[in-house]
C-alpha cells in the first residue's frame, strides 16, 4: 500500500512539474470589502436551494456538531484526511469575502478566491459541467445562509501531498473543464436533464465510480460501483440487470426522495443523507435522474409489470449455521423482517428476497446495517433499524446472515462470514 502511494505520488509530482508553469499558481481574486447583500430574490434562492439539495453540500459542509455549512467534516481518502471547508458568509473562516467571479472559479477549475488549488475531494471534475446561471443562484443561496465562525483542523495528508501545487498534475491528467459534450445520439429532454444533474451537481460518479492510484476515478469504468466510508456503493451501471427485480424509473424515484424502495430496501449508510436531501429537489428532476441512471444499464431485462414479492427459496441445507440462525432470527428480526410482520404487510418493508444488501456479492453492507441498525433521525418508522452490535457476536450476527441469505435467496453462501463481521466491526468502531 505504501509503495502504491509513493507511486502515486511521484506520477502526480511528474504530471505537476509539466504543468507547473501553467497552471500550479493562480492569481489571486480580490476579497470583497463586505459580506454581500443577500439577494430578495425568491425565485432565486429557491433554485439555489434546490442546487444545494441536488449536491449535498451540506452534507459535506457540516460536521458532526457544527453548524450547517461551516465545513470540518473529515473526508478520509487513501492520502490522507482532507476536512471540508466552511462555505458560510463569514468573511474571516468562510466565503463571506468571496465574489461571484471567485466562487465560480472554485466551481469550474477547482482554484481558491487566494489562488490556491483545491484538492479533489472537492468534486469540482463535476461541478465544472454545472451552467453559471445554476453557479450563480447556489452563490446567492450561500451567500443568505447565517454566517458561522468555523475553522476546520488541518488536513492530515502524506509527505508530499500537503503541497498544494501538487494538483496541477492531478488537473492535467483528469479535469476537463466546461460542459459536457453532446451525446453521440439524439436523447430525450428528460435524459438530457438527468444527464446534467447526475454527471454535474450530482456527482453521482464520484462515489459510485472505482479509483485509481491517484485517487480519479477509473477511465472506462463510470458507475461501476466503490468502496465508500466502508460501505459498497453499488454499480449504477447495472442496477436492473444485477437486481433481485429490476428497478423501475418509479421505485428509483422514490428510493432517491424517500430513501425507501418498496420492491428493493431502505437507503443506509452515505446514501442515508443523499436521500433526505434530495426530498427537497422537484419530482421532476428526480425523475430525470432516475432515467438517466437507469439508461446506464445496457444489459437491463425488460420491465415486469408484477408488484408481488419474489418467492423466497427454500433453504437446501439445514445445517447447524442455518438452524442457529433461524432460532436468532425469530427472537431478534421476525418482527419486522418475517413475511407476516406488520411492518411488511402495513408499512411496505421491503422483503428481504427483494433486498439488494442481501443479494449482494459481498456481505459488507449487509453486515454494517446489523451492526448500525438505520437510525431514527426523525425518519419514517419503515427507515428504523436497531444497532445490533451490542446485542449479536461476530458469530451470532454471521449465523442470522447466513440464515437470511439462504431463506430468502438463491445466491449461495457468503464465505467466511464470521470473519468479516469481525474484520468491518473494527472497521466501523470509533477510533
Amino acid at each position: 500500500m505504501k509503495f502504491r502511494l509513493w507511486m502515486a505520488t511521484l506520477a502526480v509530482i511528474a504530471a505537476a512539474a509539466v504543468g507547473a508553469g501553467a497552471y500550479a499558481w493562480q492569481p489571486s481574486i480580490d476579497a470583497l470589502p463586505d459580506r454581500p447583500v443577500p439577494t430578495d430574490n425568491p425565485a432565486l434562492l429557491a433554485q439555489g436551494a434546490r442546487i444545494a439539495a441536488q449536491g449535498d453540500c451540506m452534507v459535506c459542509h457540516t460536521s458532526a456538531h457544527g453548524k450547517p455549512y461551516a465545513g470540518g467534516l473529515p473526508l478520509k481518502t487513501p492520502f490522507g484526511t482532507i476536512y471540508s471547508t466552511n462555505i458560510t458568509p463569514d468573511t474571516a473562516t468562510g466565503i463571506g469575502s468571496w465574489s461571484l467571479a471567485a466562487f465560480e472559479r472554485a466551481m469550474h477549475s477547482g482554484v481558491s478566491r487566494d489562488g490556491h488549488l483545491l484538492y479533489p475531494a472537492f468534486p469540482y471534475a463535476h461541478f465544472t459541467r454545472m451552467t453559471q446561471e445554476d453557479v450563480g443562484a447556489l452563490y446567492a443561496y450561500l451567500m443568505a445562509r447565517t454566517p458561522a465562525e468555523s475553522r476546520p483542523p488541518e488536513n492530515e495528508l502524506v509527505f508530499p501531498l500537503g503541497f498544494r501545487p501538487l494538483v496541477a498534475g492531478w488537473n492535467l491528467l483528469f479535469l476537463q473543464r466546461g460542459p459536457l459534450p453532446a451525446p453521440a445520439t439524439p436523447q430525450s429532454a428528460e435524459w438530457l436533464r438527468g444527464q446534467y444533474l447526475v454527471e454535474g451537481a450530482g456527482h453521482c460518479a464520484a462515489c459510485h465510480t472505482p479509483m485509481n492510484m491517484l485517487g480519479a476515478e477509473k477511465s472506462g469504468q463510470a458507475f461501476a460501483g466503490n468502496l465508500i466510508d466502508g460501505w459498497e456503493a453499488p454499480p449504477l451501471n447495472a442496477l436492473a440487470s444485477k437486481s433481485p427485480r429490476p428497478w423501475t424509473r418509479e421505485q428509483l424515484a422514490a428510493y432517491l426522495r424517500t430513501g425507501l424502495s418498496s420492491e428493493h430496501g431502505a437507503a443506509s449508510g452515505p446514501m442515508r443523507p443523499v436521500t433526505q436531501h434530495m426530498a427537497d429537489v422537484p419530482e421532476d428532476d428526480v425523475r430525470a435522474i432516475a432515467t438517466y441512471i437507469l439508461a446506464l444499464d445496457t444489459k437491463a431485462p425488460a420491465p415486469s409489470a408484477s408488484t408481488t414479492p419474489a418467492p423466497a427459496p427454500a433453504v437446501a441445507t439445514a445445517g447447524q449455521r442455518v438452524d442457529s440462525g433461524a432460532a436468532l432470527f425469530a427472537g431478534a428480526c421476525a418482527g419486522c423482517h418475517a413475511a407476516t410482520a406488520p411492518m411488511g404487510t402495513i408499512g411496505e418493508r421491503p422483503s428481504l428476497a427483494l433486498s439488494t444488501a442481501i443479494n449482494a456479492d459481498s456481505a459488507r453492507n449487509a453486515i454494517r446495517t446489523v451492526l448500525g441498525g438505520n437510525p431514527w433521525n426523525g425518519s419514517t418508522a419503515a427507515h428504523f433499524m436497531p444497532p445490533f452490535a451490542d446485542a449479536l457476536s461476530d458469530a451470532q450476527i454471521a449465523e442470522v446472515l447466513t440464515y437470511v441469505r439462504a431463506s430468502s435467496t438463491k445466491r449461495p453462501p457468503w464465505p467466511d462470514l464470521e470473519k468479516d463481521v469481525a474484520h468491518i466491526r473494527n472497521e466501523a468502531s470509533p477510533k
